[in-house]
């Protein structure tokens, strides 16, 4: 009885014994897949702190002097540069980062060159969120009919939130590529030629070069 015990326990097949090379093969993909996230969650807050650190510079502009006010900006900048830096290293080699992160790089780049002065549309576009981006859209248009918001910063947010859109890879109408094209300015227009076409990959790093007129005005 027990040698017919021991010679079943052995004429099981293998994959009762050990992990089959499939199975550990799903296994690596759904400890990657989870690795990942967590890598982009964390730098989400990471670029969340400092959009809200440019946030409450801008509300906070009125209680600050001129140079106090252009050097914390500048800080903020940097740190900008900094966050931009270890993305790129991250994200370096690996397809699946460029993939889930190239987004996130060009919002960053986008706020870097202050093509996008913005937080909350830097922070929508680094998350890939085109709904919300469009949402915000209309508020403003609301916004701007009851008069709470100005036309000059209606302007520059619209454009903004537009380009985001473009580079996300959503459809505009024909009125807002003609608004596009009409109200941006000089540095988005950079921007803009830069970014465009870059795709995925070592394309994308390609933007670590980019150097836009840093502006110092």
């Amino acid at each position: 009885l027990q040698r017919r015990a021991a010679s079943a326990l052995w004429d099981r097949p293998a994959v009762c014994r050990v992990r089959s090379p499939e199975r550990q093969e799903i296994e690596m993909a759904s400890r990657g897949k989870t690795e990942t996230s967590k890598l982009k969650q964390n730098l989400e807050e990471q670029l969340d702190r400092l959009m809200q650190q440019l946030q409450d510079l801008e509300e906070c502009r009125g209680e600050l002097d001129t140079d106090e006010y252009e050097e914390t900006k500048k800080e903020t900048l940097e740190q900008l540069s900094e966050f931009n830096d270890s993305l790129k290293k991250i994200m370096s080699g690996n397809m699946t980062l460029v993939d889930e992160l190239s987004g996130m790089q060009l919002a960053i780049q986008a706020a870097i060159s202050q093509a996008f002065k913005t937080p909350e549309v830097i922070r929508l576009f680094a998350k890939k969120q085109p709904g919300q981006l469009r949402t915000r859209l209309a508020e403003m248009d609301r916004d701007l009919m009851v008069g709470k918001l100005g036309r000059g910063l209606y302007t520059q947010q619209k454009v903004e939130i537009l380009t985001a859109l473009r580079k996300l890879g959503e459809k505009l109408t024909a009125d807002d590529e003609a608004f596009l094209s009409t109200n941006a300015g000089a540095i988005l227009s950079q921007f803009e030629k830069v970014s465009t076409d870059l795709g995925s990959g070592d394309k994308v790093l390609a933007l670590a070069s980019f150097e836009v007129e840093k502006t110092k005005k």
